[in-house]
C-alpha cells in the first residue's frame, strides 16, 4: 500500500504545511492522503479534521499516539460521512523517513449516497382544504428527491427551510414532531421522514410599542398596517421593520409577535390572537456636522449641515445647510415628512445661491417641492428617482454688458440613477448612468420656455489588484436656443471633475468678457489609476469636450496629464497635473475634504 501511495503521485495531495512542521518538530508526523477520487469539498474536510489531530501529536508518548492515529482514523470516515460516502475503507499506515513518524491515509470512498425515499407529513390545522394549495406547494419546493446525492449540509438547509415555509405564515407555533434519516450504508441509500405539526393558525391582535419618548405613536401606525384579526405573516412584519428602519426617527426597530405582552387569546374556532410588539430605540433629536474642505477650482470651502427630529411634536424633520467658498455661496433649509408607506420620500424647502464665476454673476431663490424614491432591487444595483417643482427668481449680470437681466418661472425637473459599484463612495468596479430632464416656464412675458436634457454615465474597471480604469461621458442639451438660460439650466464645463487643463466653468458661450451657460455639451475622458498599494497611487488620464451653440458647433478641448492619488479616512486625495492644449496653460488641480 506504501508502493501504491507512492506511484500514484497525481493523486497524492500531502496537507499543505505539514512536512515542513514536521521539519521543525519531528514528533509531528507528516500525512499524505491519497483521496481516491473524491471531491474537493470532501478533501476540504478531511484536511480540518486531520490537521486538528495531528497538532496534538508532537511530544506525545506511544499511548497517545496511537489513541491519535485512531483519531484521524475515524475523523477521516466522519469527514466522508458529511460528504455523503458512508460506506467508505480507510486505511491509515504508519510509516518512518529521517524526519520521523509517516502517516500515509489511504481512501477508497465508495458510492455517494442517494436519496431513495422521502415522507413529509403535516399534521394540525395546515391540513384542513383551503391550505391544501400551500401544502402542495411546499411539497414540491422540498429539494432533496429520489436520487440526490444525501450530504449532511443539503439536509439541515432543507429541514430548516421546511419549518421556515410552514412557520412564516399563519402558523406561528410549527414545530417538528421528529425528523429521521435512515442511511444503509452497504446499499449507498439514505430514507428521509419528516413530520411537522403546525399547531393552530395564529392571528394578528393589538398593537404595543415601546421605547418611544419624543417620536409620536401615529409615525409607527403608519407603517404598521393591518386589521386585528388578520393572519399572521412574517413577511408582513419584516417589511414593517424595514420601513420604521429606514427612517431618520431611530437607530433600531423591531416588529415581533410577542409572547409575552398581555392579550394575547384563544378564539372560539380555536386560533390564536397574539399581539404585535414594536419596539424601537430612537435616533438623537439633533446633528450637527460639518466639513473644511480645499480644491484647485475655488479654494477654502466651508460647508456646515444641521438636522432636527421631530418638529412641534410632529413627525417631521428639518435639514438646513450653508456652504461658502470665494466663488460661490449656498444655503437651504427643508422640510422632510417620513417615507410613504410605499416608500416615497416627500419635502419641500427654499433655497438662496449666488455664484459669481469667470465674469458671470448669478442669483437664484427657490421654494418648492421634491419627492424621491429608491428602488430595492435585491441585486447590488441600487435606482434612484426623483422630481421637484419650484417656483425660481433668478438674477444675472454679464461682465462687460450694462444690463442686469432678472425673471421668475416655474421649473420642473426629474431625475433617475442607476448605481452598480463595488463601494459607493470609492468605487473600483462598476459602473454609473444619471439622466435628467427639465422644463423652465417663464412667469415673465415675452421669454420662451425651455426643456433641458442630460445624461451621465460612468465606467470602473478593475485592472490587476489595485489598479483600475475609468470611462467618463457627458452630454446635454438644451432647446430651443435664448440668448439667456437660467442659471442650473445651462452647460458650462472645465475644471477639475471635468475637463482638466482648463479653469474651472471656463469653457462655454461667449458674451461680453464672461462665459454664460450655454446650450449644448459633450464631454469624454479616460484615466488609468495605477496603485502602489492599497493607499497611494499615481494616474495619466485623457479629458476632451465642449460646450456651445450645438452640438455642430463644438470644438474639442483637449486636456491631458498625470496625477497622484491617496486614499483617507476623509476621502481620496486627487492632485492633477494637466496641459489644456487650446490654451496652452498648465494647471494643478487638488481637492481634499475633512469632516468633522
Amino acid at each position: 500500500m506504501r508502493a501504491r501511495a507512492l506511484i500514484a503521485i497525481l493523486c497524492l495531495v500531502p496537507v499543505t504545511g505539514w512536512a515542513e512542521t514536521s521539519s521543525e518538530t519531528p514528533s509531528t508526523p507528516e500525512v499524505v492522503i491519497d483521496p481516491g477520487g473524491v471531491g474537493p469539498q470532501a478533501l476540504k474536510a478531511i484536511y480540518g479534521a486531520v490537521d486538528a489531530i495531528t497538532r496534538l501529536a508532537e511530544d506525545q508518548d506511544l499511548d497517545e499516539i496511537s489513541r491519535l492515529r485512531r483519531r484521524a482514523h475515524d475523523a477521516t470516515v466522519s469527514a466522508l460521512q458529511t460528504q455523503g460516502y458512508y460506506d467508505p475503507i480507510v486505511t491509515l499506515e504508519v510509516g518512518e523517513d529521517y524526519q520521523g513518524e509517516t502517516w500515509d491515509i489511504l481512501i477508497e470512498p465508495g458510492e455517494q449516497t442517494r436519496v431513495r425515499h422521502v415522507d413529509l407529513s403535516f399534521s394540525g390545522q395546515i391540513n384542513e382544504p383551503e391550505f391544501a394549495p400551500r401544502v402542495q406547494k411546499i411539497r414540491e419546493a422540498w429539494p432533496l428527491n429520489q436520487g440526490d446525492v444525501f450530504l449532511n449540509k443539503d439536509w439541515s438547509d432543507a429541514k430548516a427551510e421546511l419549518l421556515q415555509s410552514v412557520k412564516s405564515k399563519d402558523f406561528y407555533y410549527a414545530r417538528y414532531t421528529h425528523t429521521q434519516a435512515t442511511v444503509t450504508a452497504d446499499k449507498n441509500t439514505a430514507d428521509l421522514d419528516l413530520a411537522i405539526r403546525s399547531g393552530p393558525r395564529v392571528r394578528m391582535g393589538e398593537l404595543y410599542t415601546s421605547g418611544l419618548k419624543r417620536v409620536p405613536e401615529k409615525l409607527i401606525r403608519r407603517y404598521v398596517r393591518y386589521e386585528p384579526g388578520e393572519p399572521y405573516d412574517q413577511d408582513k412584519l419584516d417589511d414593517w421593520q424595514q420601513a420604521l428602519q429606514s427612517t431618520t426617527f431611530f437607530r433600531g426597530a423591531f416588529v415581533t409577535l410577542d409572547e409575552q405582552v398581555q392579550g394575547q387569546r384563544v378564539r372560539a374556532d380555536g386560533e390564536v390572537e397574539m399581539p404585535v410588539s414594536v419596539r424601537v430605540t430612537e435616533a438623537p433629536a439633533r446633528r450637527f456636522t460639518g466639513s473644511l474642505g480645499v480644491d484647485s477650482d475655488h479654494g477654502p470651502r466651508l460647508e456646515a449641515f444641521y438636522r432636527q427630529n421631530i418638529v412641534f411634536g410632529q413627525p417631521v424633520w428639518t435639514e438646513t445647510g450653508l456652504g461658502v467658498d470665494k466663488d460661490r455661496q449656498r444655503f437651504f433649509s427643508d422640510v422632510h415628512f417620513p417615507p410613504t408607506y410605499k416608500g416615497f420620500k416627500n419635502s419641500f424647502g427654499v433655497l438662496y445661491e449666488h455664484q459669481d464665476i469667470e465674469g458671470l454673476k448669478q442669483t437664484r431663490a427657490a421654494t418648492g417641492i421634491k419627492s424621491k424614491y429608491e428602488f430595492d432591487t435585491n441585486t447590488r444595483a441600487d435606482y434612484e428617482t426623483q422630481w421637484s417643482l419650484m417656483g425660481v427668481w433668478d438674477e444675472s449680470k454679464v461682465s462687460g454688458e450694462p444690463a442686469t437681466q432678472r425673471g421668475t418661472s416655474l421649473e420642473a425637473t426629474w431625475q433617475v440613477l442607476r448605481r452598480n459599484v463595488d463601494n459607493k463612495y470609492d468605487p473600483r468596479e462598476g459602473n454609473l448612468f444619471d439622466m435628467d430632464i427639465g422644463v423652465n416656464y417663464p412667469l415673465s412675458g415675452g421669454k420662451k420656455t425651455l426643456y433641458r436634457a442630460g445624461l451621465r454615465a460612468q465606467q470602473w474597471i478593475p485592472i490587476g489588484k489595485n489598479d483600475v480604469f475609468m470611462l467618463r461621458a457627458e452630454a446635454g442639451k438644451v432647446w430651443p436656443n435664448a440668448d439667456r438660460i437660467p442659471m442650473g439650466f445651462g452647460f458650462r464645463t472645465g475644471g477639475a471633475r471635468s475637463i482638466r487643463g482648463y479653469k474651472y466653468y471656463s469653457i462655454g458661450r461667449e458674451r461680453g468678457s464672461a462665459v454664460v451657460g450655454a446650450p449644448a455639451l459633450a464631454v469624454l475622458s479616460a484615466e488609468y489609476q495605477y496603485f502602489f498599494n492599497s493607499t497611494y497611487g499615481v494616474s495619466t488620464f485623457v479629458d476632451v469636450g465642449d460646450a456651445g451653440e450645438s452640438f455642430r458647433d463644438l470644438s474639442p478641448h483637449w486636456g491631458y496629464g498625470v496625477g497622484a492619488a491617496v486614499r483617507t479616512p476623509a476621502g481620496p486625495f486627487y492632485v492633477d497635473l494637466a496641459y489644456g492644449q487650446k490654451t496652452r496653460d498648465i494647471r494643478l488641480h487638488f481637492s481634499l475634504g475633512i469632516a468633522f
